[in-house]
């Protein structure tokens, strides 16, 4: 019986809401008066987290790859990374109410960092979940 694809669901799915977030047009919404200092920042900082948390589970999840932990670390920390980084040019250049901000880039950089680091921890010899091929 093959395996459900609930985290490569879950990874491409956040991806999508992600885009869908920060090219589409919120302008004329009302979101109230209740203001969080930073609270753009820590938005960003916990979207491309979770991002990174979900995209190392997904090739988890795709095992036949034998990849090892520490390649899927690396190369999810620069996919997420860049993505965020298109994400904010696309902002700037494709938006007409919306803009690229590099403390928006900084912000998605870091989540992305912060989720590597809890990817690392959750797959150690001293985390939750054995990685596949055993040898990381």
């Amino acid at each position: 019986m093959p395996k459900k694809p609930f985290f490569t669901l879950a990874f491409f799915g956040w991806l999508a809401f992600i885009t869908y977030s920060s090219l589409s047009s919120f302008a004329g919404i009302d979101t109230g008066s209740f203001d969080i200092p930073y609270g753009d920042k820590i938005v960003h900082f916990v979207f491309y987290f979770t991002a990174a948390l979900l995209g190392v589970f997904f090739l988890w999840e795709q095992g036949q790859w034998s990849v090892k932990l520490s390649k899927t670390l690396v190369l999810m920390f620069f996919l997420t990374i860049a993505f965020g980084i298109i994400i904010e040019v696309f902002q700037y250049s494709f938006t007409n109410d919306r803009e690229g901000d590099f403390f928006d880039a900084l912000a998605n950089s870091l989540g992305s960092i912060c989720g590597i680091f809890v990817s690392n921890f959750v797959f150690s010899k001293r985390g939750f979940v054995k990685w596949i091929d055993g040898n990381d």
